[in-house]
């Protein structure tokens, strides 16, 4: 299993630098639809249903302040092969779209709004998106 820092060092070194909103969003992209290709979790590192969408709270804290990032401490060479593909396919697919639209594009799936059921909208949570309800939402896509 990847380190959520491999996979977002992984992420900037294939597309550069991008808002942190943006990073986010592609780390849960690549998480979700890992578990549908792969049969199991990219990372062990929980995401959470923010205000603004998917949020890896360890990245958040590393980048918290900062607008837009280059560089991640982390190893983008340790990943498989197979983590390297499904990273590739999701950059392929959500790599050329802005932070906000897939910010929007998430408020849209139920991963995220069944995490967040109950909260206003902007309300400051930390509900875990689950990595069941991901892989069969977007199992579900195919």
């Amino acid at each position: 299993m990847a380190d959520v820092n491999d996979v977002a060092a992984a992420i900037l070194a294939r597309k550069g630098r991008m808002p942190t909103w943006k990073l986010q969003k592609l780390v849960y992209y690549s998480q979700a639809w890992h578990l549908v290709w792969e049969d199991c979790p990219l990372f062990q590192d929980r995401v959470e249903a923010w205000a603004n969408g998917p949020v890896v709270r360890s990245l958040y804290e590393q980048h918290r302040g900062l607008f837009d990032v280059a560089t991640w401490k982390g190893d983008p060479t340790a990943l498989t092969e197979g983590e390297i593909t499904t990273l590739d396919e999701v950059l392929r697919t959500y790599g050329d779209q802005t932070g906000q639209w897939l910010s929007q594009l998430t408020h849209s799936e139920p991963p995220w709004r069944d995490a967040r059921v109950g909260l206003k909208d902007g309300e400051r949570s930390n509900a875990e998106i689950a990595c069941e309800a991901m892989a069969e939402y977007y199992g579900g896509l195919i």
